[in-house]
């Protein structure tokens, strides 16, 4: 029986696929089929970080992207955060220059652009009703047990 289980468990080691240890946690690097991709030079690069948390970075390609953002921390009462203002511009796979200003603070990430997709208009039934609504609020309704306490077995 020992012979059995022995034998069997040296044929499934043999059996198994152990590459993934042999090279370590290192990836397997496929070639990449195509035209060798395109470097992108760095035009301009700056960046500051003040001893009171304060920090400021800025950069542009030379394809037209670049951003620019400056930060500080903020006590707010649930605790420390960072504020954070800055922009950033590129081209579009369609030509069309895209530029987006944004403001990150304790309301969330605020970002203002006119390549940002906008709610359509509240149709005119709607703003009536919600007048019509504003003006004439629902009675308070009445409880639907006269005396619910009676019902607790507490």
């Amino acid at each position: 029986m020992y012979k059995l289980v022995f034998v069997s468990a040296f044929i499934v080691l043999s059996a198994a696929d152990v590459s993934h240890l042999l090279r370590g946690n290192r990836p397997l690097l496929k070639p990449i089929s195509g035209p060798a991709p395109k470097f992108i030079a760095i035009l301009r690069s700056d960046s500051d970080i003040s001893p009171d948390g304060s920090y400021h970075y800025s950069y542009e390609t030379e394809n037209r992207i670049s951003a620019e953002e400056r930060g500080a921390l903020k006590s707010l009462p649930e605790g420390a955060g960072t504020a954070a203002q800055g922009s950033y511009q590129y081209i579009s796979p369609e030509g069309i220059p895209v530029s987006v200003q944004y403001v990150a603070d304790e309301n969330g990430f605020q970002p203002q652009s006119d390549i940002l997709p906008t709610p359509p208009p509240t149709p005119s039934y709607i703003l009536r009703a919600l007048e019509y609504n504003a003006r004439n609020p629902e009675p308070p309704t009445k409880p639907f047990l006269k005396n619910p306490s009676a019902f607790r077995r507490f």
